[in-house]
C-alpha cells in the first residue's frame, strides 16, 4: 500500500539528533521505497524537517529552494570554532559597562547590516551528533568559500542579556550560526548560537508537523494520514 504513497511528511525534529537519523528511521519503520528531504537541519536545531515520500522527490528543487524562517537564541560574549555553543571556545568578552541599556542600543544599531544581501563564510568546523553517540562531536568540513544569501527579516527581542532571542526569515543556504558569529564580531563581544528552531520552509509550517517521538509511535496503517498529498503540498 505504501509503495503508492506520494507526498510530504512534515516532521518536528527535536534537538540533539541528526536529521539523517530521522530520514533513515522513517524509511525503515514504514518500509518506504524512497525518502528524501527538502533541506538539512543541524543536530542542535529543532523544528521543521520536510521529508519527501516517493514521487514527492521529483519536487525536491521546489522545497530546497524555498525561503526559511527561524526562531532562536544567541549567546553574546562567547565565540566558538563551530559558531554554536557546542564548539570549542575561541574568544568573547563582556563589553565595557556590561550588558546594560547602552549595549542593547548598539545591538539595534548593528542589525541593519545583517539584513538584505549578505556574504557569509561558513566555519570549517561543525558540531555533529552521530547516531547512538553520547554527545556532540566537532567535525572538520574543510574550508568554505564565501557565498551570498538574503535576509528578509532579522529582529531581536528583549531578553536577559547575554542571551539574545531573535527571529529570522531568509533564503535557503543561510547559516544561522555564522550569522550569530558575525553579529558578535560586529558588536566586539563575540557571539554563538545557543538554540535554533526552524518554523517554516516555503509554504510548510511547523505547526502542521508531527513530533518525531509521536511519529515513532504511529502504526503503519495510520501513517498515510500523516502525509500531505502532492496536490495539497504544491498548491
Amino acid at each position: 500500500m505504501l509503495e503508492d504513497l506520494d507526498g510530504f511528511l512534515l516532521v518536528d525534529k527535536p534537538s540533539g539528533i541528526a536529521f539523517s537519523t530521522v530520514v533513515k528511521t522513517v524509511k525503515r519503520k514504514f518500509n518506504l521505497v524512497k525518502v528524501g528531504h527538502g533541506g538539512s537541519l543541524d543536530a542542535m536545531a529543532s523544528g521543521l524537517l520536510v521529508l519527501l515520500i516517493n514521487d514527492a522527490n521529483k519536487f525536491v528543487g521546489d522545497v530546497m529552494g524555498a525561503d526559511r524562517a527561524y526562531e532562536g537564541v544567541m549567546r553574546l560574549g562567547l565565540s566558538t570554532n563551530t559558531h554554536d555553543v557546542h564548539g570549542e571556545p575561541t574568544g568573547g568578552t563582556v563589553p565595557d559597562g556590561g550588558w546594560s541599556g547602552p549595549f542593547a542600543a548598539r545591538i539595534t544599531a548593528a542589525l541593519p547590516e545583517f539584513r538584505g544581501d549578505i556574504f557569509q563564510t561558513e566555519s570549517r568546523w561543525c558540531s555533529v551528533r552521530r547516531e547512538n553517540s553520547a554527545g556532540y562531536e566537532i567535525a572538520d568540513t574543510g574550508e568554505h568559500k564565501p557565498f551570498l544569501a538574503h535576509v528578509y527579516r532579522f529582529d531581536v527581542e528583549d531578553g536577559d542579556l547575554p542571551l539574545l532571542p531573535f527571529s529570522l526569515t531568509c533564503t535557503k543556504g543561510l547559516i544561522v550560526r555564522t550569522l550569530a558569529n558575525d553579529l558578535g564580531e560586529a558588536l566586539g563581544c563575540g557571539a554563538s548560537l545557543e538554540s535554533l528552531r526552524r518554523v517554516r520552509v516555503g509554504r510548510f509550517a511547523v505547526e502542521n508537523a508531527i513530533p518525531f517521538d509521536r511519529l515513532l509511535d504511529t502504526d503503519i496503517k495510520d501513517f498515510p494520514s500523516c502525509v500531505t498529498s502532492l496536490g495539497e503540498g504544491l498548491r
